[in-house]
């Protein structure tokens, strides 16, 4: 599993533009718009990143879009929250250092529920790939306001290190835009993840477009 391929597990999990659905980010649109003008704008996967909601409304929320990305052919990947995309029928599940272990999650899982990893250094990725992660989202490679408690900022050489040596595919996260997402597949990173680059976005599908062909054109001067 090759970092610049951008693909986990196999050929049907690109993660070469992952999109973040975060509804307070997304100025007052629905969830299920958002996901719909994502994916026809070039988005390769889709995560439901919800906060401060009970285990029924997730639940609700990523039965909803399940239905959608099956119909769209792209994969969603459920936030914190491994048990909610097992029951969804979700993809996958991506879990920070504080949620469910990737180990426990594998366990109970099995391998039919792709698993990534929050993760801040090349210890950390180490780390989950030895649990059973299939693949790590690394960041924040530059300043971002979308998450709270972001660790250090990484940069493009910070990032360049880990994806070289990783055991998975690496995911850029924090401060990615249409700007320098063609500089973070170049330095090695399997795809990028963007939250208010694209939920923000006065025109959904054409900031996806936009965010895609950058990294089309990384992957293409690939050596």
């Amino acid at each position: 599993m090759k970092s610049q391929s951008g693909r986990a597990r196999g050929p049907d999990l690109d993660l070469g533009l992952y999109v973040l659905l975060d509804p307070r980010f997304t100025l007052g649109r629905g969830l299920e718009f958002v996901a719909v003008e994502a994916v026809a704008g070039g988005a390769t996967a889709l995560q439901l990143h919800l906060k401060g909601v009970s285990g029924k409304e997730y639940l609700e929320a990523a039965d909803r879009l399940v239905r959608i990305c099956r119909t769209c052919g792209v994969p969603l990947i459920v936030n914190d929250r491994a048990d909610v995309a097992a029951s969804a029928g979700a993809a996958g599940a991506h879990l920070g250092q504080d949620d469910f272990p990737v180990m426990r999650a594998r366990a109970l899982f099995g391998p039919g529920l792709i698993l990534g990893a929050s993760c801040d250094t090349l210890a950390d990725v180490r780390a989950a790939a030895a649990a059973g992660a299939d693949y790590a989202g690394v960041g924040p490679v530059f300043p971002t306001s979308s998450k709270d408690d972001a660790g250090p900022v990484l940069g493009l050489d910070g990032l360049g290190i880990v994806a070289s040596q990783s055991p998975v595919p690496v995911v850029a996260i924090g401060g990615i835009g249409p700007d320098n997402a063609e500089a973070v597949i170049r330095a090695g990173a399997a795809g990028v993840a963007v939250l208010s680059a694209v939920c923000a976005a006065p025109d959904i599908r054409a900031a996806c477009a936009t965010l895609r062909a950058a990294v089309d054109r990384a992957r293409t001067r690939m050596p």
